[in-house]
């Protein structure tokens, strides 16, 4: 953690709430200039990772909602998780070498383009 945000943290700002990943977030205390908005910050827990930012915090930090928590939920919707692109659990496609580098045979249905 940069300590320069830790001291900046603890002067000027006002905690709002944190998620389920145990990020905190929190708003500048100070009154804005005219015609500006408060200042919005997340403090990660653990790696910084913008990507383990839920959706509705992550509206609440870009100014797209004034309030960061959405209680309505849709059956549809899954739980929030990181991105993995770049750990040990990231997709890894059959014929790649970190899966085996076996590909499957070709099905005979390609045809490639020739000119007329």
């Amino acid at each position: 953690m940069i300590t320069g945000t830790l001291i900046d943290t603890w002067l000027n700002g006002r905690l709002v709430g944190t998620d389920e990943f145990g990020n905190r977030y929190y708003e500048d205390k100070r009154t804005p200039k005219a015609g500006r908005r408060r200042r919005r910050w997340v403090i990660y827990k653990g790696d910084i990772d913008g990507s383990r930012v839920p959706p509705q915090w992550h509206a609440w930090l870009h100014y797209t909602t004034d309030t960061p928590i959405d209680t309505e939920t849709r059956p549809w919707e899954k739980n929030h998780s990181a991105n993995p692109t770049g750990s040990a659990a990231a997709y890894v496609p059959p014929g790649d070498d970190r899966a085996g580098g076996v590909r499957s045979g070709a099905t005979g249905d390609y045809e490639p383009w020739r000119p007329a």
